[in-house]
């Protein structure tokens, strides 16, 4: 009983914990897009912050995966925080735009960073950690919009001082995971909860090496051979080793490639869509003011982002209560959302903004309960020894999706704008 009591306990101090990593790893995040409005002029596309905020991410997750283990958790996790803090001071403190989107950029690129290291490390600790990250990722959309649209709409509090105070954020991270966060061998202890997280040694390590080479025989057979060649010509243990690394990566990337159709693919649709309807459609999304609950127009698009972090923190935070086997199904009725919400802005045919204010809160429904559920489902079915590489390589597909949203919005944007001018709606001018 005292050992269920104390397991219990743990399990409960994790979740918290990563529900700490997750919300402070996106808070800044979301901050930068609900401020996209206020950050760029009006004729600029505010799918260019977008694309600031989501490219370095993307990259680090594209390459980081095959060599980050070499870094220790701690090391990553300051690196993250200082990134994360240098940006956000740079995009409040200067006036010129490519400054601010340089600062963008070294946020995103802390984010991206953040996400794939707290997903690698739930491996070490079950469950209840991806469980916490994953609601802390929604709350963070959920308190990111909520905060912006409440101090700058409501407070009224300029944009600086509002992006100044989210800065000092990420020491939090640090303090969580410092204090916070039990050893892997505490876990491990409490074994009726966790079986299989411990913390891997370097034994651990060539086992792992040697069982991922057995599954690629084309690997392995080319590790021998090189390492023969290698040998007969008086090659040192250090140049061996070298080319382990070479070989590691082969395999590793071939590991990637098996993710791809039920992991990554359903990560990449839903974000794709969600993140045009987002960043480019919701801009245009206008009603006279006299039939919404707002006086300026520039209310309308924090009104959506909330509604839509709403939705992304239910879902995600829904994986103890809820599973889904099915994930392509939810990636599908998003594309069904972003074609209603490109009507809309066209033909102007919904008649009232709340019907729109649901369709954003159905939007993050879906995009969080496929965020959480592909995560989930490699927790479940890949192999032990493959689990820490696959949660965090996995994390580029819904980066991917964002990235080329992000492009995508440069144009839809002015074209449904401009398309509405042309028919005597002149609102998206306003913003």
């Amino acid at each position: 009983m005292h050992l269920l009591r104390s397991a219990s306990n743990l399990e409960a101090s994790i979740a918290l914990t990563f529900g700490l990593f997750g919300l402070i790893n996106n808070v800044l995040y979301v901050v930068i897009l609900s401020a996209a409005v206020d950050l760029v002029p009006a004729n600029v596309p505010k799918g260019i912050v977008l694309f600031a905020d989501i490219l370095p991410a993307f990259a680090a997750k594209l390459v980081a995966p095959y060599f980050i283990n070499v870094i220790p958790y701690g090391a990553r996790l300051f690196l993250c925080a200082v990134l994360s803090a240098a940006g956000m001071l740079l995009v409040a403190h200067t006036p010129s735009i490519v400054i601010k989107l340089f600062g963008i950029g070294i946020a995103s690129l802390s984010s991206g960073l953040g996400e794939l290291t707290f997903l690698g490390l739930t491996h070490f600790y079950g469950r209840s950690s991806l469980a916490g990250f994953s609601s802390g990722t929604g709350a963070a959309g959920l308190v990111g919009a909520g905060y912006y649209a409440f101090a700058t709409t409501s407070l009224g509090i300029s944009t600086q001082v509002t992006i100044d105070l989210s800065a000092m954020l990420p020491a939090f991270m640090l303090l969580g995971y410092s204090v916070g966060l039990p050893s892997p061998k505490s876990v491990a202890y409490h074994s009726a909860v966790y079986s299989s997280a411990r913390p891997r040694s370097d034994t651990d390590r060539a086992e792992e090496r040697t069982r991922i080479l057995e599954e690629e025989p084309a690997v392995l057979s080319a590790q021998q051979n090189v390492h023969s060649t290698l040998s007969a010509q008086g090659c040192n243990s250090r140049e061996l080793a070298q080319q382990d690394v070479w070989t590691d990566l082969h395999a590793n990337l071939g590991r990637a490639r098996r993710l791809i159709y039920p992991y990554m693919l359903p990560l990449f649709l839903v974000y794709s869509a969600e993140y045009v309807a987002i960043s480019a459609v919701a801009p245009t999304l206008l009603f006279p003011t006299s039939q919404s609950p707002f006086k300026n127009f520039r209310d309308f698009y924090p009104a959506y982002q909330a509604l839509y972090q709403a939705g992304v923190f239910i879902s995600r935070s829904s994986i103890l209560f809820l599973r889904l086997k099915n994930i392509y199904t939810p990636s599908l009725l998003q594309i069904v959302n972003l074609a209603i919400l490109i009507l809309q802005a066209l033909l102007y045919f919904l008649p009232s903004v709340w019907m729109v204010f649901g369709i954003f809160f159905w939007t993050g429904l879906l995009g969080g309960a496929v965020y959480v559920n592909a995560f989930a489902k490699i927790s479940d079915e890949v192999e032990e020894y493959e689990r820490e590489f696959s949660l965090s390589a996995t994390t580029v597909a819904d980066s991917t999706g964002i990235l080329l949203a992000s492009v995508t919005a440069l144009t839809v944007e002015p074209g449904l704008c401009g398309y509405q001018k042309a028919h005597g709606r002149t609102w998206c001018e306003l913003v």
